[in-house]
């Protein structure tokens, strides 16, 4: 299985930091490409993308000053597949990003994606008071998984916070 291309530039208002690429996305080369993934109803829903992107769209959001990218690389069925090892090299390579790139915001798509790159147990939703990475200030939203089972419409509400200090003035 291939991994897929980050999407990434220097000075990014959000970069999307997801746990790894879906069998899917590995298939297809594109974030998010799973139909049961949510993640593209949610960015327009929440307001975040003026449109309804699809999965293969990926690259077009850094046009809007989004960028996209995983702690891990390696594609699995899903998350619970991702060894410790690959946590803790994906971790390095995550900061490393977050260093070289310097987004206004880092958006963990998941609150176990947060975790894992944070080494914290307990974690709300939204903007964290610390960030990891200086400069770059954290915020933790709920997965876009199918599996989640929180509703569309609370998540989007979540992502939604984004936009009060993710997006340029």
């Amino acid at each position: 299985m291939n991994s897929i291309p980050d999407h990434l530039k220097r000075g990014l208002h959000i970069v999307f930091i997801g746990f790894n690429p879906s069998i899917m996305s590995s298939e297809t080369g594109h974030h998010y490409a799973n139909p049961t993934n949510r993640f593209w109803k949610i960015l327009h829903q929440s307001g975040i993308t003026p449109r309804l992107y699809k999965a293969e769209e990926d690259g077009d959001l850094i046009e809007l000053g989004y960028g996209m990218t995983n702690i891990v690389a390696r594609p699995t069925k899903d998350a619970s597949e991702i060894s410790k090892e690959e946590y803790e090299k994906g971790r390095v390579i995550l900061k490393d990003k977050l260093d070289t790139y310097m987004p206004r915001t880092a958006c963990y798509v998941g609150k176990g994606v947060y975790q894992q790159f944070a080494r914290k147990k307990k974690v709300p939703w939204g903007w964290q008071e610390e960030s990891v990475v200086e400069g770059v200030r954290d915020f933790v939203a709920p997965s876009s998984s199918g599996l989640v089972r929180m509703k569309v419409d609370e998540i989007a509400g979540i992502y939604k916070e984004l936009l009060n200090e993710g997006r340029p003035v």
